[in-house]
């Protein structure tokens, strides 16, 4: 495993390592199967941090020695691990050492001096060419001056880059010890609340306990037990428990919850005292800003580039005077530029070097040198600054470490506060248990009798099952006994008869306790289950709802009552007992029982619900959701209660307004009836009897007279309804127009009120008549023919009496005893005719009606067929828009590959016309060097093919 300094990405297989403390990195060539041991151990051998003193972070995760990299997903591009050191992290260690940085230490070059490095023109007798060399020296000089402040410079300016990497290395290291000590309180508030959320369920249930405990104890005393449940020692439900030593559990549970209480909120003291704490840790600057000193570098830039463009002057100057030296060496100075000239141009250069460039450059070099000390200032203000981070880092995880300790304490002690208040809680329960045991018995008893019930109904049908066979088997032997021997079919077995089925049932529940459901809330009312009694309800509903252990609900209590309700649940035995009368048994009874088995179970579930409830699974957020789901549920109910109501308002509207139509149209019936009795009975006094002959005579004259105009005979008959009036159709008014000419008037008389009140018929219409005549109506409103309006509610006589009487009768007292005979004879046969016209009518309509729905269905199954086949015709439309579309694309697919075969041929054409022209060339060429004659044959050869190629 090999290692480098370095700040520049991560590839795959190596691992980059930071140190916190100082800011330092490393980047470690290894794999995924290293261990985090063997990083460690690198890092203790390069920063000299001891093995147990190491703290390995990456992101949010704490490395453990013994796991390898791949535990951690690393190595990772991009993904880095910080190493702390623990020893740093201790309140009396000492503070890092102050930041050192590397100085090169490069010596100025010596002065120039003709002794050390003697030139040929030192020699010259011109002055100017003497010169010349000492110029060359200078610039040489002073170009290597440069140099060396130039690399001191370029050194002091990567420690200041390399200064701020260190520091944005340690901002780094710091975030992610903060990151980790976020996640680590996170974990322990979670906890915290948790535990909080636990407690004060528990100290509502236990403080609810201690302040209804006499309550509680006098409902118990309260409760008398049914006489045949009382014994010496058991009066009441206080009796199934011990008075006195419930008192001293009380006692000592009002005295543990007390201290109990005072822990807890010495606890919460602790832990608000620890929140504050991260809270300010996390409010403070994490770090120094690196931002202005990034700038300030970057603007530190500038010194170099400038001491670079000096130092490229500086070159070109010295390659100036070499070339004029070099030039006087081997005489080649142009006539028109002289060695006095030369030395009078190198005079001002020198002077620029001296003056401008050389101090520039030591000025820029001072300027960086400032930059290095301000940044190694920097550098030690943030290395003490990590550490005092650090240490508040450390000092908070030991506090939040220490909150942790608590909580096992904490929940070990309210473990024991449970068992505490075991007892208080029995007494609680006791109540509901009691009232839940009587309504079991109740719903026993009544499943008992609908059980019972069903045996016999069972029993029943067995022995009609039974009976059909028997006469089955009766039958067949009657139908094939004259083919086959008796003594043959007796020995064939078919001879043999179904036993009677016996259905007993073994006594059961004997001993249950005598009561029902009205004795229920005598023996055990209903604030034994914690319910508020009829008195109370009113009251409850205005107040707030109480936050005690009867209002609690878990989750566990939940499945344990779901348990119960299928324990108590009738539903299966309830619907297969069918509302029939069933040994002796009215429906009636039937229904009572099963009522009363379903009350006991509703009873029964309810109690289930009080006792121990369990405060560690107790979730707001879900008895929330529940108490909402049951107020819509309720809210629900009570909206459909009022829509019913307001259903049941209207319908009793209209049938009382309906009611009020029929008394008023039965009263003018009677009055109608009664002035006409009046009148005739008046006619009658008036006239004298005459001789029977001219009754007969008056009689035989006056039959077409009747039959003729239409007189209406009234016949007055009591012994009939009255409140129902029939309606004759257009089509039997033609066929009786012989019998009444006044037809349209006896119409008239029909009120409308009474279209719809013939629902009973006349039990001399038979009951087949009501169901044909609904379908003529029904048929008239669709159709819009002339069909039947109305229904025979009475009988023809009561018709004629109650509507054709609007003219006064002047017959005389002698004509009434034929004029009824004939009045009987013609009601009959027109009875007699408006039945077969009533029938012929219903079969015409029950045909009709037949074919229609034959008509309908058809027609339906044809829309049915005709949008299938709408959907088959836009699936095949859509088919083919697909299909066209994968055309196009195939041909355009096509019409690129025949392109791109096209251009294929023509290259391969080139190539091959080019093959083919190398290949003659190469021909020629062999011809060549095989052709006879030598070299100069050979020469000519190549000579007459290059000459034949240039063409």
């Amino acid at each position: 495993m090999s290692s480098s300094i370095t700040d520049g990405l991560v590839h795959g297989g190596k691992l980059l390592v930071r140190i916190a403390e100082n800011g330092h990195s490393f980047e470690l060539d290894c794999d995924e199967t290293t261990p985090v041991e063997a990083v460690m151990r690198f890092v203790e051998s390069v920063s000299m941090i001891s093995l147990s003193d190491q703290l390995v972070l990456c992101l949010d995760m704490k490395l453990e020695p013994q796991r390898p990299l791949s535990a951690y997903k690393l190595p990772l591009d991009d993904r880095e691990v910080f190493i702390f050191n623990k020893g740093r992290l201790q309140t009396n260690s000492p503070p890092p050492p102050p930041e050192q940085v590397d100085i090169l230490d490069i010596a100025d070059p010596p002065s120039p001096s003709s002794s050390h490095n003697p030139h040929p023109l030192d020699d010259a007798s011109d002055p100017a060419l003497k010169a010349l060399p000492s110029y060359e020296r200078q610039f040489r000089y002073h170009c290597h001056r440069g140099h060396v402040v130039y690399s001191r410079s370029q050194v002091k300016y990567e420690n200041c880059e390399r200064l701020l990497r260190e520091q944005k290395v340690q901002e780094r290291a710091l975030e992610v010890a903060k990151g980790n000590l976020d996640q680590y309180y996170k974990m322990i508030s979670q906890n915290y609340m948790d535990f909080m959320k636990r407690y004060s369920q528990q100290n509502r249930i236990h403080s609810d306990l201690l302040m209804n405990f006499g309550r509680d104890m006098e409902k118990l005393r309260s409760i008398k037990l049914p006489p045949a449940l009382q014994t010496a020692t058991r009066k009441c439900l206080l009796d199934f428990v011990k008075e006195e030593n419930l008192r001293k559990s009380a006692d000592n549970c009002s005295s543990s919850h007390k201290q109990f209480e005072n822990k807890v909120s010495q606890f919460k003291q602790m832990f608000g005292e620890v929140k504050r704490k991260v809270e300010e840790l996390f409010a403070s600057r994490t770090s120094f800003p690196t931002r202005n000193l990034e700038v300030m570098i970057k603007q530190h830039q500038q010194y170099l580039s400038e001491q670079k463009s000096i130092l490229q002057s500086l070159g070109k100057d010295v390659n100036t005077v070499k070339k004029l030296v070099d030039d006087c060496l081997s005489c080649q100075l142009s006539s028109s530029l002289r060695p006095h000239d030369a030395v009078s141009a190198l005079g001002p250069m020198y002077d620029v070097h001296d003056k401008n460039h050389l101090p520039r450059m030591q000025s820029c070099d001072r300027a960086i040198s400032k930059l290095q000390d301000f940044c190694r200032v920097k550098k030690n203000e943030m290395n003490i600054f990590v550490h005092n981070y650090m240490q508040k880092i450390a000092y908070v995880s030991y506090v939040i470490k220490d909150a942790k300790l608590q909580f096992p304490v904490f929940r070990e002690a309210m473990v024991r506060q449970d068992d505490l208040f075991m007892d208080l809680k029995l007494v609680r329960g006791i109540g509901p248990a009691y009232r839940a045991c009587l309504a079991e018995v109740v719903r026993r008893k009544a499943s008992m009798k609908l059980y019972m019930g069903m045996a016999g109904q069972l029993a029943e049908r067995l022995a009609t099952k039974r009976e059909v066979e028997v006469r089955r088997r009766e039958e067949f032997l009657k139908v094939y006994s004259s083919y086959i021997p008796r003594d043959v079919l007796a020995s064939i077995g078919l001879y043999d008869s179904p036993n009677q089925c016996d259905v007993n049932i073994a006594p059961f529940d004997t001993g249950l306790l005598d009561i029902d459901i009205s004795d229920l809330d005598r023996y055990a009312p209903e604030y034994l289950a914690g319910l508020p009694s009829k008195s109370e309800k009113h009251g409850s509903l205005k107040g707030p709802f109480p936050l005690s252990n009867d209002s609690s609900h878990s989750s566990e209590a939940e499945e344990f009552s779901l348990g119960r309700v299928e324990q108590y649940d009738s539903e299966e035995l309830l619907q297969s007992c069918e509302l029939v009368e069933i040994a002796g048994t009215s429906k009636m009874e039937v229904e009572n029982a099963k009522l009363k088995a379903e009350l006991a179970s509703a009873i029964a579930l309810i109690c289930s619900h009080c006792p121990d409830v369990e405060y560690e699974s107790l979730d707001d957020d879900k008895l929330a959701s529940i108490l909402k789901n049951a107020a819509e549920k309720t809210a629900e109910a009570l909206h459909l209660k009022d829509e019913y109501g307001k259903h049941l308002t209207s319908m009793l509207r209209m049938k009382q307004m309906q009611c009020e139509s029929y008394e008023k149209r039965i009263q003018e019936l009677e009055q109608r009836l009664s002035d006409q009795y009046a009148k005739g009975h008046e006619l009658s006094i008036q006239e004298d009897t005459a001789d029977f002959s001219l009754l007969a005579e008056k009689a035989d004259d006056g039959k077409p007279e009747i039959l003729g105009s239409g007189v209406h005979i009234p016949c007055i008959s009591t012994s009939e309804p009255m409140d129902e009036v029939s309606c004759i159709s257009n089509p039997l008014d033609a066929k009786l127009g012989h019998f009444m000419g006044q037809s349209g008037k006896a119409r008239e008389g029909v009120d409308e009120n009474m279209m719809d009140s013939s629902g009973t018929l006349n039990p001399q219409v038979g009951s087949s008549m009501v169901e044909p005549h609904r379908e003529e109506l029904l048929l008239s409103d669709k159709e819009g023919k002339d069909k039947m309006v109305g229904q025979l509610g009475m009988s023809c006589t009561n018709s004629y009496t109650a509507e054709s009487m609007p003219e006064p009768l002047t017959l005389s007292p002698s004509d009434t005893p034929i004029e009824s005979g004939l009045d009987s004879k013609v009601s009959s046969d027109l009875l007699l005719e408006l039945r077969s016209s009533l029938a012929d009518k219903s079969d015409q309509l029950t045909e009709t009606e037949n074919k229609l729905n034959t008509t309908m269905e058809e027609v339906s199954l044809l829309r049915r067929e005709l949008e299938a086949s709408r959907k088959l015709l836009d699936e095949s439309q859509m088919n083919c828009a697909h299909l066209e579309n994968c055309l196009h694309e195939a041909r355009e697919e096509a019409q690129t590959h025949l392109c791109a075969a096209d251009r294929r041929a023509s290259e391969y054409s080139a190539l091959r016309a080019s093959a083919l022209k190398m290949r003659g060339v190469f021909e020629r060429l062999r011809s060549c060097v095989h052709a006879p004659g030598g070299v100069a044959a050979f020469a000519e050869s190549l000579h007459t093919l290059a000459q034949s190629l240039a063409k």
